[in-house]
């Protein structure tokens, strides 16, 4: 499936162009303490013209039929390129992912986008007193076959990287 590229979309956003749209599908939710659980999640992933793209998130618990059930985690924040990259020399351009969570937590993950292919870690975590144990994260975006591919890891302070939520979204804009 052919790249289109938004005339309007400003010239930093373009290496992240193929992120923006409406993406629905299911994936699962891994945890130490309940195990695996199928989900479903929606993403919006809107350009603004000043240069970054806002995203929501929402996940859900599905039923064995596939209806939503329990919300389970909502997200929002901004991507954007860096303005200054760490090596030219190298291929893909330096991207930047700002997250808030309604759990109390905010983090900062950096990375590179190479193609249709991001891969993030955390730059930085602020947690509220009454969040949650988290410390960092791993996250891999890609499009495969025009669908939203992505894993996120988490750690803790017992707990190192571990799988946590993988998803395949549809775009249905």
């Amino acid at each position: 499936m052919p790249l289109e590229i938004d005339a309007s979309l400003p010239a930093s956003l373009v290496p992240l162009s193929w992120l923006v749209g409406r993406w629905e599908g299911a994936g699962v939710i891994a945890s130490p303490e309940a195990g695996e659980a199928q989900v479903g999640q929606e993403v919006e992933v809107v350009a603004d013209p000043r240069g970054f793209l806002s995203w929501t998130s929402q996940v859900w618990r599905l039923d064995p039929d596939g209806g939503r059930t329990e919300p389970l985690d909502t997200e929002s924040g901004y991507w954007r390129t860096a303005a200054e990259q760490s090596d030219p020399r190298k291929p893909g351009v330096d991207v930047e992912l700002v997250l808030a969570h309604p759990t109390g937590v905010v983090e900062v993950l950096v990375g590179r986008v190479l193609g249709t292919r991001v891969e993030m870690v955390t730059d930085a975590v602020v947690r509220t007193a009454s969040a949650g144990d988290y410390t960092a994260a791993k996250r891999t975006f890609g499009q495969v076959e025009g669908d939203l591919l992505w894993v996120l890891d988490v750690a803790s302070s017992t707990e190192p990287l571990h799988p946590r939520l993988s998803a395949r979204l549809r775009r249905v804009d």
